[in-house]
């Protein structure tokens, strides 16, 4: 999924939602479909890595993900684990 198509599925839940057409659960679960989506559909060496506390970083390598999720959370020795 490119960007512009994660952005209009975005914004087709959040309509929905300020419509009443669906509940803010509903919409909270459809935009993180998206998001997750988005983020682990890289091409290249880049892949999408969830950390021990839900934390997902996209990186390329599993110690490059740990230090992302270091930086992000201040986690001293985080687990990640590679989301195929």
């Amino acid at each position: 999924m490119d960007r512009i198509a994660a952005l209009r599925r975005v914004e087709a839940s959040l309509s929905a939602f300020e419509s009443g057409e669906t509940d803010l659960e509903t919409c909270e679960r459809r935009v993180r479909a998206v998001v997750r989506t988005f983020a682990t559909e890289f091409d290249g060496d880049l892949s999408a890595y969830r950390a021990d506390d839900g934390t997902v970083v996209v990186a390329a390598s599993e110690r490059e993900a740990r230090e992302q999720v270091r930086e992000l959370t201040d986690a001293d020795a985080p687990t990640v684990q590679l989301i195929d």
